[in-house]
C-alpha cells in the first residue's frame, strides 16, 4: 500500500495501517534522533514521541510534504526541544588516548570506534549546526528539503552546513591520521 492509503486508513481508525507506517519509518526517525541526541534512553523516548505526535496530528496531515519529511520534521523539532530543555546531557569524547586506539588489532572493532568517535564529535556541535549536518549528510535530504524541515532559508542551510563541517573537521583533526 502507498503511504497515502495507509494514512487514510489510519485516520479511519485502522491500527494495522498505522503500525505499518511506524514500521516503514521507524529506522528513519531513529537515525535522525540518534544522530541528534546520541544513542541514549532519551533518544528512544523522542523516537516514540515522534509517532505519538504523528498519530495525534493524522487529521491535520495534508500530504504537502512527503511522510518521510513530515516525520523527520517532528523528530528534529522534538530533538531540538529536548536539547534546549537541557534533558540531554552533553556527550564528550571517549577518554581513550590515540595509543589505545592504535593497539586495537581487529579492523571491524577499529571501524566501530571510528564511527563512534565521529558520532561523538557530531554531538559536540551546537544544535543549529548539528541539525543541518544530520539532515543533509546523514539523512540525505536535499538542501531545499533541509530548509523546509527546519523552517529556515536556503542560504542559512548552506552557511550552517559549511560551518558545521568546519567545526567537525576541527574536532576530528587530532584523530584524522588515525581515521585515514
Amino acid at each position: 500500500m502507498r503511504d497515502e492509503d495507509l494514512v487514510a486508513a489510519a485516520r479511519r481508525g485502522d491500527h494495522d495501517a498505522f503500525r505499518e507506517l511506524v514500521q516503514r519509518y521507524q529506522s528513519i526517525v531513529a537515525r535522525t534522533v540518534i544522530a541528534m541526541l546520541g544513542n541514549c534512553e532519551e533518544a528512544e523516548d523522542i523516537g516514540q514521541e515522534t509517532f505519538v505526535r504523528f498519530y495525534e496530528s493524522l487529521d491535520g496531515f495534508r500530504g504537502e510534504a512527503s511522510l518521510k519529511t513530515y516525520l523527520t520534521r517532528i523528530a528534529m523539532n522534538l530533538s531540538l526541544n529536548a536539547i534546549k530543555r537541557g534533558k540531554i546531557k552533553r556527550r564528550i569524547f571517549a577518554t581513550k588516548s590515540l595509543d589505545e586506539y592504535d593497539q586495537i588489532p581487529n579492523p571491524a572493532e577499529q571501524s566501530r570506534l571510528d564511527t563512534e568517535l565521529i558520532h561523538k564529535a557530531i554531538q559536540k556541535l551546537e544544535p543549529r549546526f548539528r541539525s543541518v549536518l544530520v539532515l543533509r549528510l546523514i539523512d540525505g535530504y536535499s538542501t531545499r528539503e533541509t530548509a523546509e524541515i527546519l523552517g529556515i532559508p536556503l542560504g542559512t542551510v548552506l552557511s550552517r552546513l559549511a560551518r558545521a563541517q568546519q567545526k567537525l573537521r576541527q574536532l576530528l583533526e587530532p584523530y584524522l591520521e588515525d581515521l585515514l
